[in-house]
């Protein structure tokens, strides 16, 4: 924090409050006239303290004859040292909690994100482990005499595809017959255990498949199972939110994040960031590099497994005008709903 909050005044505070939560609200550079009423000063004392607060870095002004809105550095103030945090209401909590009921975790996942992304019109984010994939069905279609594309059907419907090296010799006859094995006799199967299967039917002489085919076969399962292990599950949900009404001379910052939103391994790693935090963990504009273009703030904390052990992290981003004082205690709430789900 640049400036402790015991070094203001209570009139300064009290203005740089109302700044603050005046800003957030409607998104406006806010005037002294429009604080005159709440507090009892002449707009030209109201102007003093402003300048005042601008001068000590907390508010600036984008216009000359504009008002005051704050700086990062305010808004970090106003988050560690003033706002009031309130509790989600219990029609909010209801919702979210609803969305983990009863559902596949990856189902409930997504249907948390967009439920968490709609309650704070921001972006939702949830980071999680990746389920590991079963498998139902493996093809291959040849490309030219050393590579063949290798196409995975999950029992989940979803499909990955990638380049895999052939051993010298190998044709497309044998990878269809190991193709064909591999979908009826391993399917149900995680990659892992798939693998562990191949190879000892393989040993074991029982797969009347070329075994030179299988091998290249076991290896490439083997290496994409640890692949996908290590691949984080990244949910983003709500990007229309982003584009509300009165952004029309904001749509530069609004399309900035937009493109940020699609770089999947940079939110994983800013994500990545909170996975140490007691509760919520806030980065505001340029405190995380990602979205210092943008101007976006992101609010994330982290939801524990059966164990007690860190899995992952759920967060939402969006303007750093964003309601802190709501959205902060959501996400919270989120992440304490998560953990329940996983202990029970």
């Amino acid at each position: 924090m640049d400036q402790p909050i015991g070094e203001l005044s209570s009139r300064m505070r009290d203005i740089f409050r109302m700044v603050v939560e005046a800003y957030i609200e409607r998104g406006q550079p806010v005037g002294s006239k429009m604080l005159t009423g709440s507090v009892s000063l002449s707009p030209a004392s109201i102007r003093g303290v402003m300048q005042e607060l601008e001068e000590r870095g907390l508010l600036t002004h984008p216009h000359t004859s504009a008002g005051r809105i704050p700086t990062e550095s305010g808004l970090r103030l106003f988050v560690d040292g003033i706002m009031q945090a309130s509790v989600p209401g219990q029609r909010e909590r209801l919702a979210i909690e609803a969305q983990l009921r009863d559902r596949p975790i990856e189902q409930a996942l997504d249907a948390a994100t967009s439920m968490l992304s709609g309650l704070s019109a921001c972006a939702g984010v949830i980071l999680a482990p990746k389920q590991e994939q079963r498998l139902r069905q493996l093809s291959f279609v040849p490309l030219d005499r050393t590579r063949a594309l290798a196409v995975l059907v999950g029992v989940d419907g979803s499909v990955e595809n990638r380049v895999v090296p052939l051993a010298p010799g190998t044709n497309a006859a044998q990878l269809a017959e190991v193709g064909n094995y591999v979908s009826a006799r391993l399917s149900g199967l995680t990659l892992s255990e798939a693998v562990a299967r191949l190879r000892a039917e393989m040993t074991e002489r029982r797969a009347a498949i070329d075994l030179a085919a299988a091998e290249l076969v076991a290896s490439g399962l083997a290496a994409w199972s640890i692949d996908l292990d290590q691949r984080p599950l990244l949910i983003v949900r709500g990007h229309a939110n982003l584009i509300e009404e009165g952004t029309a001379a904001d749509l530069d910052r609004v399309r900035k994040l937009l493109e940020e939103l699609e770089d999947h391994q940079e939110i994983a790693r800013v994500l990545e960031g909170a996975r140490d935090a007691a509760g919520c963990r806030i980065f505001i504009g340029s405190e995380n590099r990602m979205f210092a273009l943008s101007g976006s703030s992101v609010i994330a904390a982290p939801w524990r497994g059966s164990e007690g052990q860190v899995v992952g992290v759920v967060g939402v981003i969006g303007p750093t005008r964003l309601n802190y004082a709501r959205v902060v205690p959501m996400v919270d709430f989120t992440a304490q709903a998560l953990t329940r789900m996983m202990e029970s």
